[in-house]
């Protein structure tokens, strides 16, 4: 579990191209690498984002000046990645993906109203993880990254979803992220911060997002939602994906 709060950006720009790998700010080195664990069936940029909020008590105002994220497409809508804060859904509306990604501005003021002029980093689209390790607050997309070579190795991974729950403290809202998946004739789940071996979930406990939570967490939850995914990284006939409002935080 890692504190996320929510955040924001927005206008639009050209580019910033970035010829090589030399030094790289600590947020655009994770935005990178959070790009190579999506794999390259993925659509996904690296934005850069100026913002005008100075670090404070507001919570808010945890993103440093200049601001390194990762927007990227899932089950239909946008995600926002950064690694103050994790993942959270950038899309306000579902059936929006191609306006969404023609104009994301106003999706990063909504997350954050002191963010200000942005711009896309461009670069090789052979770019490699230039950090060591998994970036922070990586959760959600270390399990999509886990589906990712679960299904390269020929692993069973039925009706995939990523399963977000959340715990509410006095000062903020705790979220993680796992993969859930049908195998042997049940229910799974992987849980990448911990081990690369999965979890049989209890048959007793149906698919309910919230029990399920509960069993793995060892303990209470504030809510719980499921993302269907699909299966990332082979080709899925039209129509199997499918979006989730954002409950009101960002997981992992």
């Amino acid at each position: 579990m890692r504190a996320l709060f929510l955040h924001a950006l927005l206008l639009a720009s050209a580019g910033i191209a970035v010829a090589g790998i030399g030094f790289v700010p600590d947020g655009l080195a994770d935005a990178l690498a959070a790009r190579s664990m999506l794999g390259p069936d993925v659509w996904a940029r690296v934005v850069r984002i100026d913002n005008g909020g100075a670090r404070g008590a507001d919570r808010r105002m945890s993103y440093p000046t200049t601001v390194y994220a990762l927007v990227f497409e899932l089950s239909g809508v946008l995600w926002f990645y950064c690694d103050v804060d994790g993942t959270q859904s950038l899309s306000l509306k579902v059936g929006s993906l191609e306006a969404d990604k023609a104009d994301p501005g106003p999706l990063f003021r909504a997350i954050y109203d002191r963010f200000g002029r942005w711009a896309w980093v461009d670069g090789p689209r052979d770019w490699r993880n230039p950090s060591a390790g998994s970036p922070p607050n990586a959760c959600f997309i270390e399990c999509v990254a886990a589906l990712r070579a679960r299904i390269a190795s020929g692993g069973e991974a039925d009706a995939p979803r990523l399963l977000s729950y959340y715990v509410n403290t006095p000062t903020s809202r705790l979220g993680h992220t796992v993969l859930l998946f049908g195998a042997g004739g049940g229910l799974a789940a992987l849980d990448p911060e911990r081990s690369e071996k999965p979890v049989v979930i209890p048959a007793s406990l149906g698919a309910d997002p919230r029990s399920v939570a509960r069993y793995l967490r060892g303990g209470f939850v504030s809510a719980a939602r499921v993302l269907p995914i699909g299966a990332v990284g082979r080709t899925q006939p039209p129509g199997r994906w499918v979006a989730l409002p954002s409950p009101g935080a960002p997981a992992g």
